[in-house]
């Protein structure tokens, strides 16, 4: 059980009260991290002031966007790809360090090398946590000599694909799936289009190792599973791994993990921690 500390120096503001925002700041608040949480904003008000409202000890401020870019020191995106399009710009052109949780944004090349020159440009950084996958650190490492190959397979039950544009787009009907079904396989880029939603991850395993286009997924709908399943394979010059973890799916939003929360809490403690271990 963590013990309560006293609000560190650091002032936070996040952006998305959803299931991710709603655990970092209980995370916060049960001192988990030593961190303040300054502010909050979302779309819905409804939505700051209820998870507001469920703290204990914490007391963020519900801001707007622009007058909270101006009052924190690192701003916590966890609200939509949309998000990171037109706000993480605004936050690094201030100053601000970022978290970016929608990681799925960054499959648009010109948005992607726009973000890294701003951040660049004003001495600021950029943080993308793990999400749902084990073995970001390892193709961290393999990059150091050549990796050939990267491959994600994903299983997901019925109910964390429903209203994906690809779904939509082909007009399947998702219920109707009885059994395990390949509904996509091609390349990180492609698949980030066809499932924002759901494969954010393939977004930063392709940051981490070879690349949008390189990085090959396949995404399974599985009426059998309860738990989002996904697989890692990469090959290279230092060997081959693989890496498998079953996620158990958000109550409030099936198509997010719990793990993406924890790796979001993990990697604000990381930021503030003078030792690093791993990768």
């Amino acid at each position: 059980m963590s013990i309560y500390q006293e609000p560190g120096t650091l002032k936070i503001g996040i952006i998305g009260c959803g299931f991710i925002g709603g655990q970092i700041c209980r995370a916060i608040d049960a001192g988990a991290v030593n961190v303040e949480l300054y502010a909050l904003c979302d779309s819905s008000e409804s939505k700051v002031l209820e998870l507001a409202a469920s703290l204990k000890r914490c007391s963020p401020v519900c801001m707007k966007i622009d007058e909270l870019l101006h009052s924190v020191d690192l701003v916590i995106e966890s609200a939509s790809q949309n998000a990171v399009r037109f706000i993480v710009p605004q936050a690094l052109e201030a100053g601000r360090d970022v978290m970016v949780l929608s990681v799925g944004a960054l499959a648009d090349k010109e948005l992607r090398e726009r973000l890294f020159k701003l951040a660049e440009e004003n001495n600021c950084k950029l943080y993308f946590p793990s999400g749902a996958v084990v073995g970001i650190d390892g193709i961290n490492s393999a990059c150091a000599a050549e990796i050939f190959s990267v491959t994600l397979t994903t299983r997901k039950p019925l109910s964390g694909l429903a209203g994906a544009p690809l779904i939509v787009d082909m007009g399947i009907d998702i219920e109707k799936i009885e059994k395990e079904t390949l509904l996509f396989e091609g390349s990180a880029s492609e698949a980030v289009k066809a499932f924002p939603a759901n494969v954010n991850v393939a977004a930063t395993i392709s940051l981490a190792g070879i690349g949008f286009e390189r990085t090959k997924v396949r995404v399974i709908a599985d009426p059998s599973l309860s738990r989002n399943v996904h697989e890692i394979t990469v090959e290279g010059e230092f060997g081959k791994f693989t890496t498998r973890v079953e996620n158990l799916p958000s109550p409030e939003n099936p198509k997010t993990s719990y793990l993406a929360a924890l790796s979001a809490i993990s990697t604000l403690k990381k930021i503030l921690n003078p030792v690093q271990i791993g990768t």
